[in-house]
């Protein structure tokens, strides 16, 4: 994780993804990812509810990742490391497969 306006970085291993996926619009499905860390990872103490935001499109690409706190964007950042392990998460056929489900609605 990267605060904004710190030079300090943190690097989060994830265990395990609980993801809720629902369809915005004509044009965004929207995922809230809930993480499980490793043992050895510790979320920054100032989160209270640590989430993220993934947006993608109708077809499963995705266009942005958001850290949350309580539902809202916060003062941090997710790292290259953070990225890859959402992104391997997302492209998973069957979170794919619910996003497909969910674009056909």
């Amino acid at each position: 994780m990267i605060k904004y306006g710190l030079d300090r970085i943190t690097e989060l291993k994830f265990q395990s993804f609980q993801p809720v996926i629902e369809r915005r619009d004509d044009q965004w499905v929207d995922i809230v990812l809930r993480f499980e860390l490793s043992p050895a990872a510790e979320a920054p103490s100032d989160l209270i509810d640590f989430t993220a935001l993934v947006i993608c499109t109708l077809d499963g690409a995705i266009a942005q990742m958001i850290p949350q706190d309580e539902g809202c964007d916060c003062e941090y950042q997710f790292t290259v490391g953070e990225k890859e392990q959402i992104t391997a998460i997302i492209m998973q056929p069957d979170i794919q497969a619910e996003i497909q489900k969910q674009s056909s609605l």
